[in-house]
């Protein structure tokens, strides 16, 4: 008998989950790594009705791997690892299907590091990681760019000329393993909400969609994990004329302004104080209230943008940590858009209700579970009887 294992690496954590390796996957154990690269990174696992937290000290993404796998060996109790899903931020054009991986695919993959820096080093890191530790285990890589690969050329292309489009410089997209979840559990509550969907994946990183009959024809994200919305540490949309400043005015170099742009700008920067929406719903400073309300007009803004992509709107889904979570976040983003038929019940929001709205645009909350579609994805190559040595 055998189970797989997920890893979803981001920037400073590493989330898990181990399943039965069947057409029906049971989820057995989850869990989470967090604060990787300070002093006070843990491992907390959920398993058999109970949570445990572990003090971890000191780690990087190689030892958080690590106590991953010390972790959860009493859940496997001797069962066979039979493959280990991955998440991986960025495919670029190569890849729009999970992909088993070997040291050629991995390669590939380093390509396009500096496009996600705060994730892809992660990842192939998570991957190496784990082919140390199960070297007979199937290796998956699940994209977050391939869900948005069949864009149309004007929502995947810039206007610049057209060598750097042919170089791999577009609009790649990404939160795909989110999307792809949220828009099949919105297919079974509401096969008829499915023709103009607007997802909003809100969480420390943030990005919307549009989809048309289940599939993404517009993202607010582009070309890396930058744009679109403000993100917990991330600036979103940018005028580039702002970092021809930065570089003349300033004198800043490019790591420097990477630094700026991915790690010191979002809701931390303009509010100066965190980068957590629910410490800056608790302060009472007029920096936290406009990181706020600049984070919720971008996401009014960008709304009525990906609708008018779409010819219109049948359904809003609020999904990621401030999506499912933040009552008062979703209410203020809906307030006041009664024009395009998006009106709250505000009982059924305060309670993080399935369906929250009155008016003639559903608004639902669903609760994404990347973790589920990888280990779908681990599982259909153990099906296919891939092996670990596959090309």
């Amino acid at each position: 008998m055998s189970c797989v294992l997920t890893l979803n690496a981001g920037s400073s954590s590493i989330k898990f989950s181990v399943y039965s390796a069947d057409d029906a996957p049971a989820e057995l154990a989850s869990g989470q790594v967090e604060s990787l690269y300070s002093p006070t990174a843990s491992l907390t696992l959920k398993w058999q009705g109970e949570k445990t937290k572990t003090e971890l000290g000191q780690a990087d993404h190689t030892a958080g791997v690590r106590a991953i796998l010390d972790a959860v060996a009493p859940v496997l109790d001797g069962q066979d690892v039979g493959a280990i899903g991955h998440r991986i931020v960025h495919g670029g054009t190569i890849y729009d299907a999970p992909v088993v991986l070997d040291e050629t695919v991995l390669e590939k993959l380093a390509a396009f590091e500096p496009l996600a820096p705060l994730h892809q080093p992660q990842n192939l890191a998570a991957v190496r990681a784990a082919i140390a530790a199960f070297p007979e285990a199937v290796q998956v890589g699940c994209f977050d760019t391939a869900f948005h690969r069949g864009h149309p050329w004007v929502n995947d292309t810039f206007a610049l000329p057209r060598k750097y489009y042919e170089q791999g410089v577009r609009r790649y997209g990404f939160h795909g393993l989110s999307y792809d979840y949220v828009s099949g559990q919105l297919a079974k509550l509401d096969p008829e909400g499915m023709g103009r969907v607007v997802i909003a994946h809100l969480g420390n990183g943030a990005s919307m969609t549009a989809l048309r009959d289940g599939k993404s024809v517009a993202s607010t994200m582009g070309f890396s994990a930058l744009d679109g919305l403000p993100m917990g540490t991330r600036c979103g949309q940018l005028d580039p004329g702002v970092l021809l400043y930065l570089m003349s005015h300033e004198g800043m170099e490019a790591d420097q302004i990477s630094d700026l742009l991915y790690n010191q700008s979002g809701l931390k920067g303009l509010s100066g104080l965190s980068n957590d929406m629910r410490t800056l719903e608790a302060a009472d400073t007029d920096e936290a209230k406009e990181a706020i309300a600049y984070f919720v007009f971008r996401v009014r803004r960008e709304i009525g943008a990906l609708a008018a992509s779409l010819g219109g709107i049948d359904t809003l889904v609020f999904t990621g940590g401030i999506g499912e979570n933040g009552a008062n976040v979703r209410a203020k983003i809906c307030e006041g858009m009664d024009w395009m038929g998006i009106t709250l019940d505000a009982a059924a929001n305060q309670d993080s209700a399935d369906l929250i709205s009155t008016g003639s645009v559903s608004v639902r909350v669903i609760r994404t579970n990347e973790e589920l579609v990888i280990a779908r994805a681990a599982i259909a190559a153990l099906g296919a009887g891939v092996s670990a040595a596959a090309e």
